[in-house]
């Protein structure tokens, strides 16, 4: 029965052109949102904003925001305002703002907002870079015990052992003469770190490229369209409307692999009171005992177990993040600083004679005091970091009202933040001939020319990453065993110049990064 014309066909085709029409003027109205903050803003379109290349695969999300921040500071601008989708982003420009967002200001934009936590659904979701207010306070205070300087000696040899099989791997390519893919390699090499601090197992993927632990961690990072629709929800609907429709982000065949890897082991090590030196065994300590201590047990003196401060699925999820950002992260800085160290063989020279000097003066071998004492390779470190952030992006959410110092720019609740870490490294302002690789700007002189917050590879503030320093230290043994034994040169099989995959949301090379390795004598 026809309601607004004589037929139904024409009834439909009102109704949708209204709708459609509506659509278009609600896009419009939100797309005057900064205007009316008396914010800075570009030419928002619809349907995606300010975002189209990136949200239509065309750009890299790093080379979307650094283009953002690059206009507004190109007019003179401290800050602006874009439009992904319907999300309104506010983009800071200058570092002291910056400043106050991430530290000074801290209680206004605590949480970063970037997925739905939903810990029932999605158990592995719910960790600490997920966790927002007082839920990630509580982890973060529960953790940070984990992650000292006296538990990074404590794990370190059974990082340095992995060096074993990269080496033989390594090896097999040097008598091959064939080139190597080392993001794989490298994402092998902490993969069975990460396996084995913490998870405590051997995962032999540099042996077996095909083990399970390397299969589902490479899975983690695949996107296939179904999930390219998932991250496009996150972004363009609203919280609640997430949550009702319980959106699970986790792949169903990962948590399941990982939930009865972390449930077997922590059976296991109960059961036998088992005690390794590891972050599992910390977090096995958090689980019964509610704190860290260095009495080696998994429960108290009485042999109790009771669940104190983590439960088996907040456990899993602290796990997890642990391998996904320490195997990825740190795989893809390394890949990035050898990229470098084989384009500029006085940095690979003057690295590798640090290496032999300083391991000369500890019987030749890898210990933790020696990775302390290299400073030349925390520079190469630093500068890589500064070329390609593993975050190119970091976000932050308003979570309450808030006045941008000495304007009167009022950001409101639920605004979000993008600072460009990719845009701050690479502006000449701070960093003249920024494509140039020049670990020297770390030196502790250059480092004071520089305003605060222009490097932030691991963000800042109370938010700053609780692995960094486990991060570091592993890309340092890695180079170590590499540099050591290997002289390398760029393959010709790596595509110049490097181009950013465009999907990967951590930086990543399209082709990969390929080397040819001469095994030193």
């Amino acid at each position: 029965m026809s309601v607004i014309t004589n037929t139904l066909t024409y009834d439909l085709i009102a109704i949708l052109s209204s709708l459609f029409i509506g659509l278009i003027v609600y896009y419009k109205w939100k797309f005057t949102y900064w205007v009316k903050v008396g914010l800075p803003t570009l030419r928002p379109s619809f349907p995606f904003g300010d975002t189209s290349d990136m949200l239509l695969g065309r750009v890299a999300i790093g080379d979307q925001f650094q283009s953002f921040y690059r206009k507004f500071k190109m007019n003179g601008f401290k800050h602006g305002g874009i439009y992904l989708g319907l999300q309104q982003f506010y983009i800071p420009v200058d570092p002291e703002i910056i400043k106050h967002i991430m530290q000074i200001d801290f209680s206004h934009f605590m949480n970063h907002n970037i997925n739905v936590v939903d810990e029932e659904n999605d158990p592995l979701n719910g960790h600490l870079f997920n966790l927002e207010d007082e839920k990630w306070r509580h982890m973060r205070i529960k953790l940070t015990p984990t992650f000292t300087s006296g538990k990074m000696k404590m794990m370190f040899q059974t990082l340095a052992d992995c060096t074993v099989g990269l080496k033989d791997v390594m090896d097999e390519s040097a008598e091959t003469r064939s080139a190597v893919d080392i993001k794989d390699i490298l994402a092998r090499f902490t993969t069975d770190i990460i396996g084995s601090v913490a998870f405590g197992l051997e995962c032999n993927t540099l042996k077996e490229p095909d083990a399970d632990f390397r299969k589902y961690g490479k899975k983690i990072f695949q996107f296939t369209f179904s999930d390219r629709i998932k991250i496009l929800k996150q972004l363009l609907l609203p919280q609640w409307v997430l949550r009702a429709t319980k959106l699970k982000l986790t792949k169903s065949d990962v948590e399941k692999f990982f939930m009865k890897v972390v449930r077997d082991t922590v059976d296991y090590r109960e059961k036998n009171n088992i005690f390794r030196k590891d972050f599992m065994h910390l977090l096995i300590q958090l689980k019964n005992r509610g704190t860290v201590t260095d009495d080696g047990k998994v429960t108290d003196d009485h042999g109790k177990i009771e669940e104190k401060a983590l439960t088996l699925n907040e456990l899993s999820a602290q796990a997890f993040v642990f391998f996904i950002a320490g195997f990825e992260t740190s795989s893809t800085t390394m890949t990035f600083a050898l990229y470098e160290i084989a384009t500029n063989p006085d940095v690979q020279e003057k690295l590798r004679k640090e290496i032999n000097s300083v391991l000369a003066n500890h019987e030749g071998k890898l210990t933790y005091a020696a990775m302390m004492e290299m400073s030349y390779m925390e520079k190469v470190l630093h500068e890589t970091l500064r070329k390609y952030p593993p975050l190119p992006i970091l976000t932050r959410v308003c979570t309450k009202d808030y006045t941008v110092p000495n304007t009167t720019i009022k950001i409101k609740k639920g605004d979000m933040v993008g600072i460009s870490t990719q845009a701050l490294h690479n502006d000449p302002e701070y960093y003249p001939d920024p494509e140039k690789f020049d670990p020297e700007r770390f030196s502790e002189e250059n480092k004071k020319t520089r305003p605060d917050f222009t490097w932030i590879p691991f963000g800042e503030g109370p938010r700053l990453c609780i692995g960094l320093r486990f991060g570091m230290l592993q890309s340092k043994v890695g180079l170590t065993a590499l540099l050591k034994n290997y002289k390398i040169k760029l393959s010709n099989k790596t595509h110049q110049p490097l181009q950013m995959d465009k999907q990967a949301f951590i930086s990543s090379v399209e082709g990969g990064v390929w080397l040819d390795v001469e095994k030193l004598k």
